[in-house]
């Protein structure tokens, strides 16, 4: 039997294809296969371990609760090390526990199952078969994916409900205001995550009088008398209002000074504020985490769709017995 490890070797040209494409590849290849027993076909074929395991991550994944338990297993860098490690090569729980004692941790073989490799497990990142550890195809993918931003999921707390993951998947789309907060997440938590976020430098809001805009009132300005800077200042206010840092920036005045006049114009009624609503959005290291979890929800919707195609076509592979 010709047999093809698209599953297995991470550094196959095929592993950047999706689980379709994984198939049908496999599908065409078990068409011109030729095994001399049914074992064998079991044992060797890579379509019914690939179809295998989306029936499993299938059942995994229709836990309600499956994303935040799958961000959370990933929160975890020794975690993400072992799973790294156990996609090039099949391990026992002995290896990794050698690995640990030579940075310092000693850990029995129990923890090291329980603490590291069984969350690994319960979220279909890996797998077990005859006391050694080894990742799925779904946490080979989501290795690759996470391979160059591991590191960024540490911003986020651990063992949480993910408010957290899901007000920066919203940021992702634009800047948003404390109401628009309130609709992903629930108003009376919505303070603390923000201020959660704000702390790990992953969202930002402007300068607190930045979002205090001032507008040209309707009174007749021929009526005052301005000096030159009063002048200069209220001819830089647009139609459409300024907030007082651009009108420092327009007028080539220090900010302090542009308050100074702004003051002596509102005096007058020539000049009026309006607050509009404080806009939080994502810093730089916020986006790069949002759109590594834009990514990881992506990929979950892959599996489970082609896990669902599983489920409804054809269970079996073709009888050839």
């Amino acid at each position: 039997m010709k047999t093809q490890y698209i599953l297995t070797t991470p550094e196959s040209p095929e592993k950047n294809r999706d689980f379709v494409k994984m198939l049908r590849i496999l599908e065409e290849e078990c068409q011109q296969c030729a095994p001399l027993t049914p074992l064998e076909c079991i044992s060797r074929c890579n379509i019914w371990k690939l179809k295998n395991e989306l029936r499993r991550l299938h059942e995994t994944m229709e836990n309600p609760n499956f994303m935040k338990e799958l961000l959370n297993a990933l929160k975890n860098d020794t975690r993400l090390q072992i799973l790294k490690k156990i996609v090039r090569v099949r391990y026992s729980v002995r290896k990794p526990q050698q690995e640990l004692k030579k940075t310092g941790h000693s850990h029995s073989q129990d923890t090291i199952v329980e603490w590291y490799l069984r969350p690994l497990l319960e979220v279909g990142l890996a797998a077990e078969t005859q006391d050694q550890y080894h990742a799925t195809t779904f946490g080979g993918r989501l290795t690759e994916l996470i391979e160059d931003s591991a590191e960024t999921v540490n911003f986020l707390p651990a063992h949480s409900e993910c408010y957290e993951e899901t007000m920066l998947k919203a940021l992702l789309s634009g800047p948003k205001t404390f109401a628009d907060m309130n609709e992903s997440v629930s108003q009376k938590i919505t303070s603390r995550i923000r201020k959660r976020l704000k702390t790990a430098n992953l969202i930002e809001t402007p300068e607190e009088r930045d979002y205090i805009f001032f507008f040209r009132s309707k009174r007749d300005p021929s009526k005052e008398t301005f000096s030159s800077t009063e002048n200069k200042v209220y001819n830089s206010i647009p139609n459409e209002g300024i907030s007082a840092k651009k009108l420092a920036g327009k007028t080539e005045l220090a900010k302090r000074t542009t308050y100074k006049y702004l003051r002596r114009l509102k005096g007058k009624k020539l000049i009026f504020t309006r607050k509009t609503s404080k806009a939080y959005c994502l810093t730089t290291k916020g986006e790069k985490l949002a759109s590594l979890l834009h990514e990881l929800h992506n990929l979950v919707e892959e599996t489970i769709n082609s896990s669902e195609q599983v489920i409804k076509d054809n269970e079996n592979l073709p009888n050839k017995w």
